[in-house]
C-alpha cells in the first residue's frame, strides 16, 4: 500500500507535522507505507544520484515505483537514447533491492492502433528485463488482444478506479505479468475534465463502502501475481493517506502480500 508521491506541501498539517521540511518527508512517509510512486521522473529525466540519496532515506525492503519519463510515453519520436539514460538512473534502486517497477502511463491520445501496439513491443525491447506496468487512459485498450500482448511482453496491467466516462478505462481487474497493480484516482466527475489546477481532478475522498468493493478484486489479483502494488492518487490534502490507511485495514483481513 502506498501513494502517488509523498512530498506535497498541502500534506503538512494533515499528514506531516507543522514545520516539516521537504527533505524530511520521505523518511517520515516510509515509517508507515511500504512503497511510493515517484512522479518527478515523468517531468524531469532522473539520474542515479537522485535515486541513491532517496533510497538512503528509506528502510530495507521499501520499494520505489518510478514513473516513466514523458519522452518514453508521451513524446515518442527519436527517443532511443532516453531509454538507456532512464535505465541507468534506476541502478541505485536495483542495487539496494528497492526497485519495484516502472510505471508507464500513456496518454488518452495513445489509442489502440497497430503502430502503438508495435511501440509497446519496442518499449519492452528497450527496457529489456526491467519490470514494467502499463496504464492506459483510453478504454479502446480493454480487450483480449491487449491482454495477450501484455502477457507476451510481461507487462503488468494497471487496474484503475476513476470516473466512468465513456472514453476512460473501466474498473477492469486483470493479471498479465508477475506484478499486479491498482491505482485509485478518485471519482471526481465534476472536476475531471474541467479544472483550473491539476490537483482538483484528484480531490476526492473514498468512502469505506467504495473501497470495500475492491477488496475481493485486489485479493484475487494478488493470488495471480508475485507482488501487487496498490496506490492512492487522490493526493489532495492527504486524502490518499486517509484512504490508504482505510484500505490497508480492509485488506489485512484478506491478504498479507499486497504492497
Amino acid at each position: 500500500m502506498g501513494t502517488a508521491g509523498y512530498s506535497y506541501e498541502d500534506w503538512i498539517g494533515p499528514v506531516y507535522p507543522e514545520g516539516t521540511d521537504k527533505k524530511e518527508m520521505l523518511a517520515l512517509y516510509a515509517r508507515e507505507f511500504a512503497f511510493t510512486e515517484v512522479n518527478s521522473s515523468y517531468y524531469r529525466m532522473p539520474n542515479r544520484f537522485m535515486f541513491y540519496h532517496m533510497q538512503e532515506k528509506t528502510p530495507a525492503g521499501f520499494q520505489f515505483v518510478i514513473k516513466a519519463h514523458k519522452r518514453l510515453t508521451h513524446e515518442r519520436e527519436g527517443n532511443e537514447e532516453r531509454f538507456s539514460e532512464f535505465v541507468q538512473a534506476l541502478e541505485p534502486l536495483v542495487e539496494a533491492g528497492k526497485f519495484g517497477c516502472v510505471l508507464a502511463q500513456f496518454p488518452s491520445s495513445f489509442r489502440c492502433r497497430d503502430e502503438n501496439r508495435d511501440y509497446l513491443r519496442e518499449f519492452r525491447e528497450r527496457l529489456k528485463d526491467i519490470p514494467v506496468v502499463v496504464e492506459f487512459r483510453h478504454q479502446e485498450w480493454i480487450n483480449e488482444d491487449t491482454f495477450d500482448l501484455l502477457e507476451d511482453e510481461d507487462f503488468g496491467f494497471v487496474c484503475v478506479d476513476e470516473p466512468q466516462f465513456k472514453t476512460l478505462v473501466p474498473p477492469t481487474v486483470r493479471a498479465t505479468g508477475h506484478i499486479g497493480y491498482v491505482r485509485f484516482h478518485g471519482r471526481n466527475y465534476q472536476k475531471w475534465w474541467q479544472h483550473k489546477e491539476t490537483h482538483e481532478r484528484y480531490d476526492y475522498l473514498y468512502s469505506e463502502i467504495e473501497l470495500q468493493e475492491w477488496v475481493p478484486k485486489i485479493a484475487k489479483l494478488a493470488e495471480k501475481t508475485e507482488k501487487t502494488f496498490v496506490s492512492m492518487n487522490n493526493h489532495y490534502r492527504g486524502q490518499a493517506v486517509i484512504n490508504g490507511r482505510m484500505l490497508r485495514s480492509l485488506l489485512m483481513t484478506e491478504r498479507e502480500d499486497v504492497v
